[in-house]
């Protein structure tokens, strides 16, 4: 068993993405076989590219206030949401107004 402080996990800037930043809290460097865990940062005016997998996709909104849109639509989401993205569904969030929204993001390691 371990406990990973979200802190301790090195920030890393998403090439060609403004605005966002990532860390790896939970993968394959710590052992997990089955699921990643990563904690996103989304400043005011920034957005996670439009894209899709091949597979589901579950979130949770931790901090602030945004939107998760297909790139047709937006859905107004906040704190204490909780996301499921099927799979190959396009898929961006995007930060309007909030000072910072923080997002964990579960995807499996392949």
């Amino acid at each position: 068993m371990q406990v990973i402080n979200v802190y301790d996990v090195e920030v890393e800037q998403i090439e060609g993405v403004d605005k966002v930043t990532l860390r790896w809290v939970i993968d394959e460097k710590v052992g997990a076989k089955n699921f990643a865990m990563r904690y996103f940062v989304i400043e005011k005016g920034g957005e996670t590219p439009l894209h899709s997998h091949d597979w589901e996709h579950e979130m949770f909104v931790v901090k602030g206030e945004g939107y998760i849109s297909d790139g047709k639509n937006k859905i107004k989401i906040k704190a204490g949401d909780a996301i499921f993205v099927e799979p190959n569904e396009p898929h961006h969030v995007i930060n309007e107004d909030s000072p910072k929204l923080e997002i964990i993001c579960l995807i499996p390691i392949k």
